[in-house]
C-alpha cells in the first residue's frame, strides 16, 4: 500500500537552520531537494496568522484605519486587521481587534475566506470576516498602538484602491469579496456574534 502521490512541484525539506526568534516573527532558512533532484535554499518566515474585519455601518458605508506601518515608512489606509494570539479562535480574535481598535461591536459576522498574503517568504494567513449591525462604544488600543478609525463609501474605497492609496493587499482583497458579494455572487453566511 502506497500513500498519497507526490506533487512534482514539491520541494522536499533536507534541513533547517533558525535566523531569528523575535518577538513576533520567527525566521527559517531551509535545504530543499528541488524536483530535478538539485537542492536550493529557502529563507521565508513563520508569522501566527491573523485576520481583517470589512465592517459594514448601516448606513452602507465601511470602518476603516489609517496606520502608521514601520516597514513602509508611510501611514495605510486599511480595514481593521489584528494578528492571531496562540490558541485563539479566529472569529474570536476578529470581534476582540474590531473592539480593540475601532471600539465597534457587531451583531452578526460572516467568514468570507483566507487569504495568503506574501507566498514568496511567509507561512501568514489572514481570515477575512464581514461584520455588520455595528455599535460604537470605547476601543481599547495596545499600550503602542497608534492609529485613526473614520469611515468611507464603498465607492471611496474603490477609488483609493485604484488611484494608489490604498495598497494593502488584506484591503484589496476585501474590496474583492465585498463588490462580488453585493453583485450577489460571492455568497455569505451569516451568524451572530459570539459571547
Amino acid at each position: 500500500m502506497s500513500g498519497p502521490e507526490r506533487d512534482p512541484l514539491e520541494e522536499r525539506q533536507t534541513d533547517s537552520v533558525e535566523i531569528l526568534k523575535g518577538h513576533f516573527l520567527h525566521a527559517f532558512r531551509d535545504t530543499v531537494e528541488l524536483p530535478d533532484g538539485s537542492h536550493a535554499t529557502r529563507e521565508f518566515i513563520v508569522h501566527p496568522g491573523a485576520v481583517m474585519v470589512v465592517g459594514l455601518l448601516d448606513d452602507g458605508r465601511l470602518l476603516m484605519e489609517r496606520q502608521y506601518r514601520y516597514p513602509m515608512h508611510r501611514v495605510m489606509t486599511e480595514f481593521p486587521a489584528g494578528k492571531l494570539d496562540p490558541g485563539e479562535d479566529s472569529l474570536a480574535c476578529a470581534q476582540r481587534e474590531l473592539w480593540e481598535e475601532t471600539g465597534y461591536r457587531a451583531a452578526e459576522w460572516a467568514r468570507a475566506g483566507t487569504l495568503h498574503p506574501v507566498i514568496s517568504y511567509s507561512t501568514e494567513h489572514i481570515d477575512i470576516w464581514f461584520a455588520r449591525g455595528l455599535t460604537a462604544g470605547k476601543r481599547q488600543l495596545d499600550a503602542e498602538e497608534f492609529l485613526e478609525v473614520f469611515t468611507a463609501t464603498p465607492d471611496e474605497v474603490l477609488a483609493w484602491c485604484q488611484d494608489g492609496t490604498i495598497t494593502d493587499s488584506k484591503t484589496l482583497i476585501g474590496m474583492l469579496w465585498l463588490q462580488n458579494w453585493q453583485a450577489g455572487r460571492w455568497p455569505l453566511s451569516w451568524q451572530p456574534a459570539v459571547p
